[in-house]
């Protein structure tokens, strides 16, 4: 089995699918990093797996392919499954107006059709609203869609009963509140566009952790977004821990990421910050959030304000707690290779470190 990592976000995902079958004698994985993202190679290295050089995986067949983006997979030999990197399989942002655009969602048809034919094997949904999208968009590829749930949100779920022990590896004292703080990678992030806001919740007293999307290390490097950041803040490394952060706040604080999302989705008492109009897809995950979640001013944030934001469970997910099943029920379909008997356990995430 090859798993082809394009970047750490996908490699997050991805390194949550190998152990739901790394276990078994009869499956060699290796690994392979598509692409020169800063910080790719050092993540896949740290998996501590066997790493192919992408052109050597691509003179070879594999029985499995994994991925968590369409890049390069049209390249590879053997039937792959693509899963989302975020929270399900539509994009929150909205299209902008310019010819050389991404596309309008995740499940486009120039991403899913390469020279004629349907380049994945299997595409994991994560709700079956999502299959809406793939027919119109490309209706050739709903017989290889699979609605298979979110296994990130069901690990986090699974993670709640484990609460006061991330708290305590944060470094958090019983009585005290901790402020999580998402940023995803745009210029209308809460990084990109209110930076100053870590400061100014550091002045409330509370120990405050900041979770960045891998992009924006991989874009400034590890040493300028420590310099960028206030001293004192619980700054969160991009390879794992968000998710424990995430368990572990009383508040979470965040933007049109998908790390908001989840958090609403386990419960957590959200506030967002501002947005341009126009910049969320209508319908999106991060629209609902933001029709129902208070928007926090980042010159004076009132955290007495945050909200839980009912229903995002059901939005990210038709099938909670069941995505390693199914997950796991697929690759094994498409190995042509029996299932193992025993059941698949939903793990909790790893315990966070903080890197300032």
């Amino acid at each position: 089995m090859l798993v082809v990592v394009p970047h750490v976000v996908a490699g997050t995902r991805l390194a949550d699918l190998v152990p739901l079958l790394e276990a078994d004698h009869r499956v060699q994985v290796l690994f392979t990093t598509e692409g020169a993202v800063h910080g790719t190679a050092e993540f896949v290295r740290g998996l501590d797996g066997h790493v192919l050089p992408w052109g050597q995986a691509i003179r070879h067949r594999f029985d499995l392919v994994l991925a968590a983006s369409f890049r390069g997979i049209d390249q590879v030999h053997g039937d792959v499954l693509v899963v989302a990197h975020g929270a399900g399989a539509l994009k929150s942002r909205a299209r902008p107006r310019r010819r050389d655009a991404l596309p309008a969602h995740g499940l486009a048809r120039e991403q899913l059709i390469r020279d004629g034919r349907v380049v994945a094997s299997a595409v994991a949904l994560s709700h079956r609203d999502e299959l809406g999208a793939l027919r119109e968009s490309c209706p050739e590829a709903e017989p290889v869609a699979v609605v298979a749930g979110d296994i990130c949100l069901d690990r986090m779920r699974a993670s709640t009963p484990y609460r006061e022990h991330y708290r305590r590896a944060l470094g958090v004292a019983p009585g005290q509140r901790l402020v999580t703080v998402c940023s995803t990678w745009t210029p209308d992030s809460t990084f990109g566009a209110h930076i100053d806001l870590y400061q100014r919740l550091l002045a409330t007293g509370r120990p405050v952790a900041a979770v960045l999307h891998p992009n924006i290390w991989s874009v400034h490097g590890a040493r300028q977004v420590r310099a960028w950041l206030p001293r004192g803040l619980l700054v969160i490394p991009p390879e794992e821990g968000w998710r424990a952060a995430v368990v572990a706040a009383d508040v979470v604080v965040g933007d049109h990421g998908s790390c908001t999302q989840y958090a609403a989705a386990i419960g957590k008492r959200v506030a967002v910050v501002p947005l341009p109009e126009g910049v969320l897809r209508e319908g999106s995950l991060a629209d609902l959030v933001y029709r129902r979640a208070p928007v926090l001013d980042p010159l004076r944030p009132e955290l007495d304000a945050a909200a839980v934001v009912p229903g995002m469970t059901e939005a990210i997910s038709s099938c909670p707690d069941q995505a390693g099943a199914i997950l796991r029920r697929t690759m094994y379909r498409l190995m042509g290779l029996s299932e193992p008997a025993r059941a698949v356990p939903v793990s909790p995430v790893a315990v966070p470190r903080v890197v300032g």
